[in-house]
């Protein structure tokens, strides 16, 4: 095991998931008194108008004391889904070679236009 500075930030442990645009990192990390907890951070690709990328990060601070109802809810949580609509993914974001229409924005939500025919009017 590595030494580890006491700011309460230092990194003792990481595993990545990666899943499309989304990356799931997993790092267990040292507090002041020198016990660990663990951080969840899902970041997200998305690129702004120019075509350069940025990333939109969420964190979860995990600390032992809750540990185990964290894994019981979690548990529940996927049975239930799993139960209720199984294993297959449905949606076509999901899919590595999905592009996403030109009328839906970052968050798939259909962006207010109107279509207009010309040969129509």
């Amino acid at each position: 095991m590595k030494d580890h500075d006491k700011n309460g930030q230092d990194e003792i442990f990481s595993n990545v998931l990666r899943a499309g645009r989304r990356t799931y990192f997993f790092d267990v990390r040292s507090t002041r008194a020198d016990d660990y907890y663990l951080t969840i951070t899902e970041s997200k690709k998305f690129f702004d108008d120019s075509g350069e990328p940025y990333f939109k990060k969420h964190k979860i601070y995990l600390y032992k004391e809750d540990f185990a109802g964290f894994i019981e809810m979690l548990k529940d949580s996927t049975s239930f889904i799993i139960d209720q609509k199984g294993e297959e993914v449905i949606s076509d974001k999901h899919d590595p070679n999905y592009v996403r229409p030109a009328s839906e924005n970052e968050n798939g939500q259909v962006r207010d236009f109107t279509n207009i025919d010309f040969d129509d009017i």
